[in-house]
């Protein structure tokens, strides 16, 4: 307990030797609201603000008239003086009123005096103030036990006659050594000390000058004797009373009286221990019977519990949660920590944050020892520091991830922290740097407490990136913050890394058309440039194959043009007059192997793969389809195995024969003659090739018809055939104000508040198109929290094109009908449900709800499957979806608030 206070009290002991010869020295004589002072019982309390010390070092003397003497550590304790001090210079300075410079009037009235002086850091200037207080004290008890921070203190009432008187001779001895007594009291007094026997137990005897250069202090008053003792000096010893370790200080006194020598034994008793934490509260136990000072039954007239040294009445320890109880050994002393009578401080030992708290509760008792009726006063001030707590500071992650910002909390630290500097993944920003950016916000609460608020958007180059899934952008903020415990200057760190993670990334896309002979390719760059690969068929495109097929860049985009008869072109299959070949483009990221799109564009293009002449010859063409991947074209022949093409390349074949040769067969029928020939591999030659390949080709002559032959040298031009058409189909899906379908609500208009069970009338329409033999179908519709179409929850709206019987308020289909707007009623699809909100643990959810539709381009001649038309049946039944129609997807946004809906439109998508 006092090896704390013998620090500090070295420390102003070590200003005044380090101080400057010549000072800049003024005096305040004037009273200072910094500087308080008040009586607490047989102490004077002088209390100094953390204003005067900051920047300052102290130096403390005792006064008594002209007389100023430095308090020293040692002298502090052999005089009666004290001192509790935080780490901030907040400072309580206790005198007993006992003390050795204390002016004493009949131990009535009591006149204390003390100087400060505060030195700047640098010595070059010192403020003096002088300090004075005069206390009234007349309560004191037949012996008196004080155990303070860095002293026990007793003192025992000389009238009282429990001592046995000596012999005049010894007497005599004594009073010649009167002249020794170095320390006696400022007033007259008919007493004297003589000598002094400690007991350890052994006894050790000393002269009164001895027992002062030993650090004791003894003296008598008007009425008291007086012994002060330090702690762990040679002459106390420690002993376990009930559990608990108290140093114990016994002395015999020789004293000179009026009426002789005589002996007074003097014990005092202080405990240096008794101390247990659980649950955040702090126990104090002290013995309930001190047996070093009490030999026989005693009483205990009185109970107190204190703070500082100041008595605290019942009402206030229930208001701070103070309780002093006992049991049949101990009294008991309980305070919750962080009670605002005591304080906490920061360390950083190993760079790690720790914390511990620190009061001062005092007790006091008065009690009488039932045989010869004298009473103790028994006062203890007994500073608790706990044991170093490891203290993680809370971290509350609030991003909003669409709101594109980190937000981190970070606390609570006290006010004796400071935040220094930053550590980010480019490098180290200082406190202020980091305001200046717009990072970072301190604030504080009441108590001087404080957190940080770290703000970071995510563009910011501070963050790091990368993407976890192709959709996905993930954002990751390594932090390092560095702080420093002040006043010591202590440094540690916190190291921690938040992510968030959007669906925001927009992936390449491709899309492309196709005329008589060639293919046109546009590929556009995603949200994050050009970080893909390009497949083109089987090959990688590279600039070489980039060249080949006119590749054309800017930042956006890239095209290429693609004749249907280049090898990264695949043949589907082929009929008499043309050519189905397809083109595929894989976009995919090499890093992860993710496939970013998939495009393939099929397109039929003319050929005619047979011409009949009528002088008997027949030309034919024969195509190599991915179908038969080792088909090679050059070994294709007609029936007569010797009859093989006249040209040949990687993809083509052609032959040119004359019908009555290489195996044609002729059929008549009716008027018509029938010559035909079968295009096939050599099995024989090679008998693994699988599947089977055979072309037939065939030519139909009039038997009887006269033609007129016309020899031209020109190449014959193509014979026109029908184009198939290449386009996209457009849906959209709207919101009318009510079920006349006459008006809509407009983009200015979202989002559209609706109260709990109001209707809300949908239209989906296919839009630019005029045939009537399309229908759209609605397959399914869903409503989702989240504007991803998978995302969960989700509540079906219409399932299989039928409304979902599991909803109460079941989807209403309405009719369609012809009008000025509605050109083809097949293209509009109407249906009306009743507003409702998602409910989590029973709580409606205040937020947007999207809601989906999958729809189905049908052609209506081939009602099957979900092309049989829309469900009009109560009972939702419907038959197996196997109809092949062109499916487009659409959505449409709500914003739920309080018990309302809102309702914003997104345009549709073609799958």
């Amino acid at each position: 307990m006092s090896s704390f206070h013998s620090v500090l009290w070295n420390v102003l002991v070590a200003v005044v030797v380090s101080g400057q010869a010549q000072l800049k020295r003024k005096t305040d004589t004037q009273p200072n609201a910094n500087i308080k002072s008040d009586c607490v019982g047989s102490h004077m309390r002088l209390t100094l603000d953390e204003v005067l010390a900051v920047g300052n070092q102290l130096e403390i003397e005792a006064t008594n008239g002209s007389e100023h003497v430095l308090l020293t550590p040692g002298f502090a304790a052999q005089c009666g003086y004290s001192m509790e001090s935080d780490p901030w210079g907040n400072t309580r300075i206790y005198t007993s009123l006992m003390g050795c410079y204390v002016d004493n009037t009949d131990d009535k009235l009591f006149n204390i005096g003390l100087r400060f002086q505060m030195y700047t850091d640098g010595h070059s200037d010192v403020v003096t103030y002088d300090v004075t207080k005069k206390c009234s004290y007349s309560a004191w008890a037949s012996q008196e036990i004080v155990c303070d921070r860095n002293y026990m203190e007793v003192s025992k009432d000389l009238g009282q006659r429990d001592t046995t008187p000596q012999t005049k001779g010894q007497a005599g001895n004594a009073k010649d050594d009167l002249k020794n007594n170095a320390m006696q009291a400022v007033n007259d007094t008919a007493y004297g000390i003589w000598k002094m026997t400690f007991y350890t137990p052994e006894p050790t005897v000393m002269m009164l000058d001895e027992v002062h250069q030993a650090g004791y202090g003894a003296m008598t008053t008007p009425n008291r004797l007086v012994v002060r003792s330090p702690y762990n000096t040679a002459q106390t010893y420690s002993e376990d009373v009930a559990g608990v370790p108290m140093e114990v200080v016994k002395v015999g006194t020789y004293i000179t009286t009026p009426q002789g020598l005589r002996i007074v034994d003097l014990t005092a008793a202080c405990p240096t221990g008794g101390v247990t934490i659980a649950d955040d509260v702090i126990s104090w136990n002290i013995p309930r019977y001190i047996t070093p000072l009490v030999n026989g039954r005693v009483k205990i007239l009185e109970m107190h519990m204190g703070i500082n040294g100041q008595r605290l009445d019942k009402a206030q320890m229930v208001s701070m949660g103070y309780t002093l109880s006992s049991t049949e050994y101990h009294l008991v002393i309980e305070i919750p920590i962080g009670s605002p009578d005591g304080y906490f401080k920061s360390h950083a030992p190993d760079y790690q944050y720790h914390l511990t708290y620190t009061v001062e509760p005092m007790l006091e008792l008065l009690w009488t020892a039932k045989e010869s009726q004298s009473d103790t006063r028994y006062k203890v001030l007994f500073p608790i520091t706990t044991p170093l707590l490891l203290w993680y500071p809370e971290i509350v992650d609030e991003t909003i991830p669409k709101e594109g910002m980190f937000k981190v909390w970070f606390g609570t630290l006290l006010h004796d922290v400071n935040l220094v500097n930053i550590t980010f993944s480019t490098g180290v920003l200082s406190f202020e740097e980091c305001k200046a950016k717009g990072f970072l916000q301190e604030q504080k609460y009441s108590n001087g407490s404080k957190f940080y608020l770290l703000q970071v958007p995510f563009s910011d180059d501070v963050v790091l990136k990368h993407n976890p899934e192709p959709l996905v952008t993930g954002y990751v903020l390594p932090l390092t913050y560095g702080f420093m415990v002040m006043p010591e200057e202590t440094p540690f760190s916190y190291t921690l890394a938040v992510d968030a993670s959007l669906h925001d990334v927009v992936l390449p896309s491709v899309f492309g058309t196709c005329d008589d002979g060639t293919f046109y390719v546009t590929v556009k760059y995603g949200s994050q440039g050009r970080n893909f690969e390009t497949m083109i068929g089987t090959r990688m495109l590279t600039p070489e194959l980039g060249s080949v097929y006119g590749q054309t860049e800017n930042g956006t985009h890239f095209s290429l043009t693609l004749p249907y008869t280049s090898l990264d072109v695949a043949f589907e299959l082929f009929d008499t007059s043309s050519v189905k070949a397809r083109l595929d483009v894989l976009l995919w990221e090499p890093i992860n192997n993710w496939s970013l799109n998939d495009f393939s564009l099929a397109c039929y293009f003319p050929l005619s793969t047979t011409n009949c002449y009528s002088n008997g010859t027949m030309t034919a063409h024969s195509v190599k389809v991915e179908s038969v991947p080792d088909l090679v074209p050059h070994q294709l022949t007609l029936r007569e195995k010797s009859c093989k093409p006249y040209f040949s390349d990687e993809r083509f074949a052609l032959f040119s024969f004359n019908v009555n040769s290489c195996g044609t067969s002729r059929v008549f029928f009716g008027n018509h003659l029938l010559y035909e020939n079968d295009i096939s591999l050599d099995y024989s030659a090679k008998p693994n090739t699988s599947p089977e390949f055979r072309h037939t080709v065939s030519c139909y002559y009039l038997v009887n018809d006269t033609e007129t032959l016309k020899f031209d040298n020109k190449p014959l031009v193509n014979i026109p055939s029908a184009e198939i058409g290449i386009g996209q189909l457009m849906v959209l899906m709207r919101l009318a104000l009510d079920e006349s379908y006459e008006l809509f609500y407009q983009t200015k208009d979202y989002p559209v508040q609706k109260y709990l069970r109001q209707p809300l009338y949908f239209e989906v329409a296919l839009l630019q198109s005029a045939n009537p033999q399309l229908e759209l179908i609605l397959d399914n519709c869903w409503a989702t929290l989240q504007e991803e179409r998978t995302s969960l929850p989700s509540w079906d709206i219409i399932v299989d094109g039928c409304e979902n019987l599991e909803d109460h308020y079941v989807t209403i289909f309405h009719p369609i009908a012809s009008d000025p707007r509605v050109v083809v009623p097949s293209h509009v699809k109407r249906f009306s449900i009743k507003t409702f909100s998602f409910v989590k643990d029973k709580e409606v959810l205040k937020d947007k709800i999207y809601v989906h539709c999958d729809a189905v381009i049908c052609d209506s001649t081939a009602g099957d499957g979900v092309c049989s038309g829309q469900c009009h049946s109560s009972t939702g039944i419907k038959k197996p979806l196997a109809a092949k129609g062109r499916r487009v997807s659409v959505a449409q946004q709500f914003s739920n608030s309080n018990d309302t809906w809102g309702l914003v439109d997104i345009n549709s998508t073609s799958k």
